[in-house]
């Protein structure tokens, strides 16, 4: 274990940045190294996809973003914004299942964080309505989980993280469940919200398409403990669209990202 656990440190900072990760440990009491040391930094504004091999500490690197755990060494700071506004939060959490609660409407669903906030009902309202248009979900408000179908389902959840108005989005491979048409479909519209509203994104994913489609910057994971076994930018020119899956580039980025992946399976260290 390397060194005495660091607490999560959070602030204004002057920079672009909107997280950092310095020398990052996690050592459960079990006594698993699940991830690091790590160190990553993200811009403000930027979309960075996390891939590598299951168990590599992914979903450990964005828990300790979100506060949910401390690492046990190093640093992980998140920006805030300079000015606290009630029922805002820096950092909103999608998590691989929507974790909706079977008795509420979508629009309970959604209010749900607002109202642990204690935001008043008439603020809170015109917020909901606006992260279910911003989903396509207005005409669902009033429907139960149960009935709505597996992309519908991760739209609400979707909604319920952005009702926030989080500075920062970190998702937790949300699509893996959803069938190809579906999660292609999800794709071009999380491409849309994070063109439209400029958030920071921090994307969880066990795969090479999917990855390359959706960043700015793929970084590649190498197995447990997790530490950076390489770094891929995604360099386009455009919006991208379903042409850019079939393009050449789209090709050839692929291929790089599966090449730096490829020792995080052999079990040989990363470039």
């Amino acid at each position: 274990m390397a060194g005495p656990a660091a607490l999560r440190e959070t602030g204004d900072d002057p920079s672009d940045l909107a997280v950092s990760l310095r020398g990052v440990t996690k050592v459960y009491d079990s006594g698993v190294a699940a991830l690091g040391p790590m160190d990553l930094e993200v811009r403000k504004g930027e979309f960075v996809s996390l891939l590598g091999p299951s168990g590599c500490g992914k979903s450990t690197a964005l828990r300790l973003i979100a506060g949910l755990n401390t690492p046990t060494s190093g640093t992980v700071r998140v920006s805030r914004p300079a000015v606290e506004v009630s029922g805002r939060h820096s950092v909103g959490f999608v998590f691989q299942e929507p974790t909706l609660m079977p008795w509420a409407s979508v629009r309970e669903n959604v209010r749900l964080p607002l109202k642990l906030a204690r935001l008043r009902p008439t603020e809170a309202d015109a917020r909901i309505d606006a992260a279910l248009a911003q989903m396509g979900l207005a005409e669902f408000a009033d429907a139960y989980p149960r009935e709505l179908s597996g992309g519908m389902k991760m739209r609400a959840s979707l909604a319920r993280a952005l009702v926030t108005d989080p500075d920062i989005l970190l998702m937790d491979e949300p699509f893996a469940a959803l069938d190809e048409i579906t999660r292609f479909r999800l794709n071009n519209d999380l491409l849309a919200l994070w063109r439209d509203l400029r958030k920071t994104v921090i994307f969880v994913t066990h795969s090479v398409f999917e990855s390359v489609y959706l960043s700015q910057r793929v970084i590649v994971m190498t197995s447990r403990p997790g530490r950076l076994g390489g770094e891929i930018a995604i360099q386009t020119t455009g919006p991208r669209t379903d042409d850019f899956r079939t393009s050449v580039d789209y090709a050839a980025f692929c291929r790089q990202v599966s090449k730096a992946l490829a020792p995080s399976y052999s079990g040989q260290p990363g470039p």
